[in-house]
C-alpha cells in the first residue's frame, strides 16, 4: 500500500490523487506534529487572556462581536460544526470527499491553524480506515471556502452524522469510528473553525479534473488524427514549421501528437483525388489550434493548483511570529476562475469533435463514405443517432461552460457579501469532463468504422493499433445495425481509462 507522508509543506497533486483515488495511507511527519504542537501553544496562550480573539474566544462571521466565556468555548466549536453541516441534495462522490479531507489535513499540518496534533491524527486515521463522511451536493458558496462540505467531514471526526464505511454501506459515524478503534475528537478553541475554512473541495476537484483532462486531450488528438485519415485529409497542415510561427506551446504539442499518430498513413494526402479540395474543413485543419488552446488553459490551471497546494488557507491564521490574524485567503476566486476556464475549453473541444463526427456521417462531405457509415443505408441507420447523442452532450457542455464564478450571492447578514461559487464551478466541471469523454468516444467509434470502410487504403500503424485495441475492448466495427448503447459504453471506457492513448503510444512512444 502506497503511503503519503504529510509534512508542513510539499504535498503534490500526485499525493492528492493517491489518497483520493488510490486509497493511499497517510502518515504525519515528525516535523508536522511539532509544528502542530507549537501553533497550538500560541492558541492556548491567547485563549487564556481576557482580550477577545476572533475564532478563539469570539463567535463567527456576523456573530463575531460576542466574546465567548471559557466554559462555553467547547460548546461553541461543536456548535459551529453541527450548524454548518447543512448540506442538501445527492451525495458527493467518495473520491471528492477523500480529496477534501486530505487537503484540509494538509493545511492543518502546516502549523498555521492552531489545531492540536491529536485532531490531525484522527483525520488521518479516518482516511486510513476507509471511512468517508456523507457530504451533499449543495451548501458551499466557495467563501469562506467550502464550509458545508467541510463541516460534514468535521462532524464525522466528532462521531456524529453519517459516513460510508469501507464496505460502501452508510451508517452512523460513531459506530464506524468505534469499529476501527478511533476516538471521536472533543474540539477546543479555534479547532472547529479551522476544520471548516478552506478551498479544499474545489481544489481537490480541480486536481482530479486536470488528471482526467490530461488523458482526454491526448485522446482527442488521436481521434482527430483518425478522422483526418478517414476523410482522406492532408497532414501537411501539421508540419512543425507551420506551428512554430505561431508559438503557442499547446498548439505545437497537439500538432506533434497528430503527426506522430499519422506517420506512415496510406490514407492521408488523397484530398486531390476524385473530389479535389484545396483545404480540409476547419474542424479537421484547425484541430491543433483548438486543442492547443485548451492545453495552454490546462497549463495555467495547473499553475494555480500548484500555488493553492502550497497555501495554508484558514481564518484566522497563526503566523510564524506568533500573531493570530484574520484574513481573506479562504476566498475561492483563484480556483473558481480556472475551473470555469476549463469548462469553456472542454466545451469547445467537444464541439469541434462533434463537427468532425458529423462530417464523417454526411455523404456530401465525407468524400466517398456511405451515408451515416451504414451497412445498407435506408435499411440501416448506421451511426445517425450516435451523432444525436454526441450533439446532445455538446449542447450540455455549452450550458456547463456558463461561468459560476461570475455570480455572487450575499450571505451571513451581508458579512460575506461577495462569494466565489467555486464549489459550483467544480461540480459542473466534473460533469463536463464526463461528457467530454463520451463525445470523444463517439468520434472514436465513427472514425474507427470509417477508416475500416476505406478498402484498399492502409491506415497509419498507430491508428491501426488504436482500432485493433478498440475492437479487442468490445467496440464493434462496421456491419449491419446493432444495439449501439453497449458499443458506445465500451468506447467510453476505452477512452476514459487511457487505453486509447496507450494503444497509440505502442507505436508513437509517449505523446505530449
Amino acid at each position: 500500500m502506497h503511503t503519503v507522508v504529510v509534512g508542513t509543506s510539499g504535498v503534490t497533486a500526485s499525493d492528492v490523487l493517491a489518497v483520493a483515488r488510490g486509497g493511499a495511507r497517510i502518515e504525519l511527519s515528525d516535523q508536522a506534529v511539532a509544528a502542530l504542537a507549537a501553533s497550538r501553544e500560541i492558541v492556548d496562550a491567547l485563549a487564556a487572556k481576557p482580550d477577545p480573539v476572533y475564532g478563539v474566544s469570539t463567535g463567527f462571521g456576523a456573530l463575531a462581536t460576542r466574546h465567548i466565556s471559557p466554559e462555553l468555548r467547547a460548546r461553541l466549536q461543536r456548535n459551529i460544526v453541527r450548524s454548518h453541516a447543512a448540506g442538501m441534495g445527492p451525495r458527493v462522490e467518495r473520491e471528492v470527499v477523500r480529496a477534501l479531507m486530505f487537503l484540509r489535513l494538509k493545511t492543518v499540518c502546516s502549523g498555521r491553524t492552531g489545531v492540536r496534533p491529536e485532531v490531525a491524527q484522527t483525520m488521518a486515521d479516518v482516511l486510513n480506515a476507509g471511512i468517508t463522511p456523507v457530504v451533499h451536493e449543495y451548501g458551499s458558496l466557495g467563501c469562506s471556502g467550502d464550509l458545508a462540505p467541510l463541516s460534514h467531514c468535521a462532524l464525522t471526526l466528532m462521531g456524529e452524522g453519517e459516513a460510508e464505511g469501507p464496505d460502501g454501506s452508510v451508517r452512523p459515524a460513531g459506530e464506524l469510528l468505534a469499529e476501527h478503534g478511533i476516538e471521536p475528537v472533543e474540539l477546543r478553541e479555534k479547532e472547529g473553525l479551522a476544520l471548516l475554512n478552506g478551498t479544499d473541495g474545489m481544489l481537490g476537484m480541480l486536481i482530479m479534473a486536470l488528471a482526467d483532462l490530461d488523458v482526454l486531450y491526448k485522446s482527442a488528438d488521436v481521434t482527430a488524427a483518425l478522422t483526418l485519415e478517414a476523410l482522406l485529409g492532408t497532414d501537411k497542415v501539421l508540419a512543425p514549421e507551420l506551428h512554430a510561427i505561431r508559438p503557442h506551446p499547446g498548439q505545437a504539442a497537439s500538432a506533434a501528437n497528430m503527426l506522430a499518430v499519422l506517420k506512415g498513413s496510406g490514407l492521408t494526402g488523397h484530398h486531390q483525388g476524385d473530389a479535389p479540395r484545396v483545404q480540409d474543413a476547419y474542424s479537421v485543419r484547425c484541430a491543433p489550434q483548438v486543442a492547443g488552446a485548451g492545453r495552454d488553459t490546462l497549463a495555467h490551471a495547473r499553475l494555480v493548483a500548484e500555488r493553492e497546494l502550497a497555501a495554508a488557507v484558514d481564518n484566522p491564521v497563526v503566523l510564524p511570529d506568533g500573531r493570530v490574524e484574520s484574513n481573506g485567503n479562504f476566498h475561492g476566486a483563484p480556483v473558481a476562475y480556472v475551473l470555469d476556464f476549463l469548462a469553456v475549453a472542454v466545451a469547445d473541444l467537444g464541439s469541434i469533435a462533434e463537427r468532425r463526427t458529423d462530417r464523417l456521417l454526411d455523404k456530401n462531405r465525407s468524400h466517398g463514405l456511405p451515408p451515416f457509415l451504414a451497412d445498407d443505408a435506408g435499411v440501416d441507420s448506421g451511426l445517425m443517432i450516435a451523432q444525436y447523442t454526441q450533439a446532445a452532450l455538446v449542447s450540455e457542455l455549452k450550458r456547463l461552460a456558463v461561468p459560476a464564478s461570475a455570480d455572487s450571492i450575499p450571505s451571513s447578514a451581508m458579512q460575506e457579501d461577495h462569494v466565489s461559487m467555486g464549489w459550483s464551478a467544480a461540480r459542473k466541471l466534473r460533469t463536463a469532463v464526463d461528457n467530454l469523454a463520451r463525445v470523444i468516444a463517439i468520434e472514436l467509434y465513427a472514425a474507427g468504422r470509417a477508416v475500416e470502410l476505406r478498402e484498399g487504403l492502409t491506415p497509419a500503424p498507430a491508428t491501426r493499433a488504436v482500432v485493433e485495441a478498440a475492437r479487442e475492448a468490445g467496440v464493434a466495427g462496421p456491419g449491419p445495425d446493432r444495439h449501439l448503447a453497449p458499443d458506445l459504453a465500451a468506447a467510453e471506457a476505452f477512452v476514459r481509462d487511457g487505453r486509447l492513448v496507450a494503444a497509440a503510444e505502442t507505436v508513437t512512444g509517449p505523446l505530449n
